[in-house]
């Protein structure tokens, strides 16, 4: 892939396909738990991942810092049936909400936790930008109730003009500003405002279980507790069912660009994922004892984890990442981005493809919050580069 800027500053880029992408989900047991978790979420890496114990358990928050190999309980986390949990994109600020109390957060990975103003009631899920300073979290089933939005980190909250109904699941753009919420008695609704204003989509009188949006926030998907499964490519203004299999579909999670898709069942050992925005989807079974009721993903849709409801065990697929390169030209600066990897890679430099002089750059990637992508700015030279990622 050759991007050309102004003269003297021209980059040329190969396009890196580093692996091919995967066809099945291989789901690999991770780790026994002592309580069936309910609610998990991951950080855009995939490297940090809490879940959250529901029937079962004691009010158990569980974290793991190497994408689900191994897992700790935060003994430090107050003893609550957890139904929900979000996380933002470094996994540093988490956000929990139980069957029944006020909703948590922590700031250091799940070691600490403090309750907020949020009323005591039953906060079916929850949702966080990037950067964690903006949630939603919906009120709802088995009792109705509003939505609800913070701007700083959860530590005061706002009900949004919306009206009560049982809100099922809520999701939200990376930057906090675009967020759709379904409820189970068939309502869609959106806003563009973080919350300020919200503008009913759709009421299909379908069961909604879950809904989950890509880092920009056009790129919908959500799932009905009895049917199929639909998508959105303009931030729910519009929805086409997709060929999804009808299902009891209980979770569905999204990449950071909408293309990778993946969707768990109550049909024992159903899961299925989707590489083109859910034109087409591969169906992958695993136990046909295992319940699913909560799904997560990395940014790159490459690192998965799932909890079911009737196991205490959580199951994480790692597939190696392809990660694409793009190139621009800001301020004098040459930027080079990809989507956060969920594995390690090293940017590397070579001004002659014909040679095998490939430079490891030091220069350390910096998040940008709102569109989940790795920056490394770099000045321009006279000279042809070519750039790539891999693996250390």
């Amino acid at each position: 892939m050759k991007i050309r800027l102004p003269k003297m500053y021209r980059v040329e880029l190969p396009l890196m396909t580093l692996c091919c992408l995967f066809g099945v989900v291989n789901l690999a047991f991770a780790q026994t738990l002592t309580p069936y978790c309910y609610g998990i979420a991951s950080s855009a890496d995939g490297s940090k991942l809490v879940a959250v114990a529901s029937y079962g358990g004691n009010g158990e928050i569980y974290t793991s810092t190497n994408s689900g190999t191994t897992w700790m309980q935060q003994t430090n986390a107050p003893n609550l049936v957890w139904y929900s949990v979000a996380s933002s994109a470094d996994g540093t600020k988490l956000a929990a909400g139980p069957e029944y109390g006020p909703i948590y957060i922590s700031t250091n990975c799940g070691v600490d936790w403090m309750p907020t103003t949020a009323s005591n009631t039953f906060w079916t899920s929850i949702a966080s930008s990037a950067d964690g300073t903006k949630l939603v979290a919906e009120q709802g089933h088995p009792g109705m109730g509003p939505i609800y939005t913070s701007d700083d980190s959860g530590l005061t909250w706002n009900s949004n003009n919306v009206p009560s109904l049982f809100w099922e699941s809520v999701a939200s753009s990376a930057d906090g500003t675009k967020l759709v919420a379904v409820a189970t008695s068939g309502e869609i609704y959106t806003s563009t405002n973080s919350g300020g204003i919200w503008i009913q989509r759709a009421t299909t009188g379908l069961y909604w279980t879950s809904v989950a949006s890509s880092a920009d926030g056009t790129k919908l998907v959500a799932a009905w507790g009895v049917g199929g499964i639909e998508t959105s490519t303009n931030s729910g203004v519009t929805w086409t069912v997709t060929g999804a299999p009808t299902e009891l579909w209980d979770s569905v999670a999204s990449s950071a660009d909408g293309s990778k898709l993946v969707a768990v069942s109550d049909n024992p050992g159903l899961i299925i994922t989707s590489t083109n925005s859910g034109l087409t989807w591969i169906t992958n079974s695993t136990s046909q004892n295992t319940y699913w009721s909560s799904v997560a993903s990395s940014a790159d849709g490459d690192t998965l984890a799932a909890t079911p409801y009737n196991e205490s065990t959580i199951y994480i697929s790692r597939t190696t990442p392809s990660p694409q390169l793009s190139v621009a030209f800001v301020i004098n600066n040459v930027v080079v981005s990809w989507t956060v990897p969920s594995t390690n890679f090293d940017l590397q430099q070579n001004s002659d493809l014909s040679t095998t002089n490939w430079v490891t750059l030091t220069n350390l990637p910096t998040l940008n919050f709102n569109t989940l992508q790795d920056l490394v700015s770099l000045a321009p030279t006279n000279d042809t580069c070519f750039y790539r990622l891999a693996t250390p």
